[in-house]
């Protein structure tokens, strides 16, 4: 875990070889927040700004990268391991997809609390030998957890309170692992012992588009971002997606999104370039 002002994360990256104009892809949980002015990054393909108040939640896999400097930026990132969490919180916090796209922005009333928590995680972890190592790293974690349920809470607002069901969760967790392998909804339907009927309910109901449509979506949301983040060709990326042959992806992209494979990437990579 590691909490740092957003001011210092150009230097810190580059102490680690990194450069934040080129898109890195996630490993770690990056929970951002901006105390002033807007933060504009482009996450797996797409701008987002994040004005001053807001929170932005970017999860490990998804692929980002900031759009401007970040030298006088006044804000805080947390960064932590997917592990770092106990049982017990997941599954309290129920940070469940669909994800809610873009920054969040807490009501006056909602930030009081979140503050809060934040202050005192930043006290936490900058504190050395007022507590033991095994306790700071205890208190550390909790605090981090805390801000972790609080910030949940304004996901499920943007679900109306409605969670998901457990058929679109084992659908979910199954696309995540096999949507390079398979593109059928009766694939997964019989996998999982749902019918694709119920599968499809349950996919409207959690996040308004069809089970196939899902499906598809993940598919393209893989193909963005191996275009934004790496320099694989269009060809290999459709085979690493299961497409047998490169026409048959480019086809398949560009009825979803509307461009080719090589427009979207041209796109995606001169947005925000030379900011920094």
């Amino acid at each position: 875990m590691d909490v740092l002002p957003l001011a210092r994360l150009t230097r810190r990256a580059a102490e680690h070889g990194l450069d934040l104009r080129w898109p890195g892809r996630a490993a770690f949980h990056h929970l951002l927040t901006v105390a002033e002015g807007t933060v504009k990054l482009t996450v797996d393909g797409e701008p987002v700004p994040v004005p001053a108040g807001a929170w932005l939640w970017i999860r490990p896999e998804q692929v980002y990268r900031f759009d401007q400097s970040l030298e006088h930026t006044q804000g805080t990132l947390i960064l932590f391991q997917p592990g770092l969490l106990n049982p017990a919180t997941i599954a309290a916090a129920g940070v469940d997809p669909p994800y809610a796209r873009g920054a969040l922005r807490p009501t006056a009333q909602e930030a009081v609390p979140i503050d809060r928590t934040l202050a005192l995680l930043m006290e936490a972890y900058g504190e050395t030998g007022a507590l033991r190592l095994e306790a700071q790293i205890e208190l550390v974690r909790h605090l981090l957890a805390a801000l972790v349920l609080r910030l949940t809470h304004l996901y499920g607002r943007e679900r109306g309170g409605h969670e998901p069901s457990e058929a679109f969760r084992a659908f979910h967790a199954a696309v995540e692992r096999d949507f390079a392998e398979s593109r059928t909804v009766t694939d997964y339907a019989g996998a999982l012992g749902y019918s694709s009927r119920t599968l499809t309910r349950a996919c409207l109901a959690a996040s308004g588009v069809s089970a196939k449509r899902y499906l598809d979506e993940r598919i393209v949301l893989e193909a963005r971002r191996l275009l934004f983040h790496t320099e694989l060709t269009t060809a290999a990326i459709g085979e690493r997606l299961g497409f047998p042959r490169h026409t048959a992806f480019s086809k398949f992209f560009r009825h979803h999104t509307g461009e080719t494979p090589s427009d979207y990437r041209a796109r995606a990579l001169g947005r925000g370039q030379g900011r920094l």
